[in-house]
């Protein structure tokens, strides 16, 4: 089935997203910093199965196709977030849905399940956590000019915000991201992973290097009966690098 792409208005801005399949089981996928449904999600739009499942991916405020307004961070954005995802779906009429977030997409994600569990069936999270390090702000201040980064990564952000848009906003996340490590614990959203209740799936690639392998442990230790799976050889990227097994799992894992 083809997949369409639409804007709905929620909490004030237009959200872009796309959608496919006609399962009945509702999944939203939720990308990374400066993510988009269309640069994020290309082989799970694609490939998943549409006959169980019916798909949404949504570019959050600030990002992809849901400019303006430009994105800032202030302190909750997170949890702004996570209330736009969930209200976007409640606009298109799911009653109940499961998550998928990697990265940043997956912090919101466990926000949403946390503060709104009778709306969320499953949850899926990669490359996500759940609070901040000192070691954390080293990582990131190391991407924090996006001319250092490689040009298959960079390229497609490029071409979607222009590079200066693309420039200022990763810098403004950075500094957005870090200011979490100068709370006493790094805090980001730790307390509110004993409330999340519904059946969770963490996904860590061993070398990731953007989010060290404690992290994906602190959540599965936190959140009662998850599930964590490591996969030896995926990086940040799991879910495009190995594709093919990422889709396979997540597919098991929410029927």
């Amino acid at each position: 089935t083809s997949i369409t792409s639409a804007k709905v208005q929620v909490n004030g801005v237009n959200l872009h997203y796309q959608q496919t399949g006609e399962g009945s089981h509702a999944v939203l996928l939720l990308p990374g910093m400066l993510g988009s449904g269309q640069t994020d999600f290309g082989p799970q739009l694609k490939s998943m199965n549409k006959q169980l499942f019916t798909i949404v991916a949504w570019d959050p405020r600030g990002y992809g196709q849901s400019i303006p307004p430009s994105r800032d961070f202030p302190p909750d954005f997170f949890e702004r977030d996570a209330k736009d995802a969930v209200d976007l779906m409640q606009a298109l009429k799911f009653k109940k849905f499961s998550l998928l977030g990697w990265s940043d997409g997956g912090i919101t994600a466990l926000i949403a399940a946390a503060k709104y569990p009778t709306l969320i069936h499953k949850l899926v999270v990669w490359g996500a956590n759940a609070s901040v390090t000192q070691e954390d702000v080293r990582i990131y201040n190391g991407i924090r000019d996006v001319s250092k980064w490689s040009e298959k990564v960079r390229k497609p952000l490029e071409e979607m915000y222009g590079l200066k848009y693309f420039a200022k906003t990763c810098e403004a996340w950075v500094d957005g991201i870090s200011r979490f490590a100068e709370k006493s614990d790094g805090n980001i959203c730790q307390q509110l992973l004993p409330d999340i209740k519904c059946p969770t799936f963490i996904i860590h690639g061993e070398k990731d290097p953007l989010v060290p392998r404690a992290h994906a442990e602190y959540i599965h230790k936190h959140i009662k009966g998850s599930r964590l799976l490591l996969m030896p050889e995926g990086k940040h990227n799991l879910h495009l690098r190995f594709a093919e097994d990422f889709n396979r799992q997540v597919e098991d894992f929410l029927q």
